[in-house]
């Protein structure tokens, strides 16, 4: 069994698609558009055959996002080396994006950064 993907509702579709594509090399579908409800989706694919599923619709209800708490808090991306995380990392920073932790070895020995991605959304650097 293998998670097939995984999905994350967004206000600003485009900007969303754009910042996967040109941080972390996400290829992008043309986007599934439903005419009748409007909503909207595109599916990104992963090098490695990972896909995220991003989706907009009117009225979507939106709430702040806190560093600690229950359900799904992060999304990870293995980069390959230290100094991909380092480099990536400094350019989101470089970028106005907030750094939250790292680039740092964890206890639990994995190195690693966490930034504050598209939209609040949490998004972690490993190697």
């Amino acid at each position: 069994m293998k998670i097939e993907h995984i999905a994350m509702y967004v206000s600003d579709l485009e900007a969303a698609r754009d910042f996967f594509v040109k941080y972390l090399g996400a290829s992008s579908n043309s986007g599934y558009h439903n005419k009748t409800t409007d909503f909207r989706s595109y599916f990104l694919s992963f090098d490695d055959g990972a896909r995220l599923e991003i989706m907009t619709r009117p009225a979507l209800e939106s709430c702040e996002n806190a560093v600690a708490r229950t359900g799904y808090i992060h999304i990870a991306f293995s980069l390959g080396s230290k100094e991909k995380v380092d480099e990536l990392t400094a350019r989101l920073k470089a970028d106005g994006y907030k750094v939250l932790s790292g680039p740092r070895t964890t206890g639990d020995g994995y190195y690693e950064s966490c930034i504050i991605g598209i939209e609040g959304n949490q998004i972690e650097l490993t190697i």
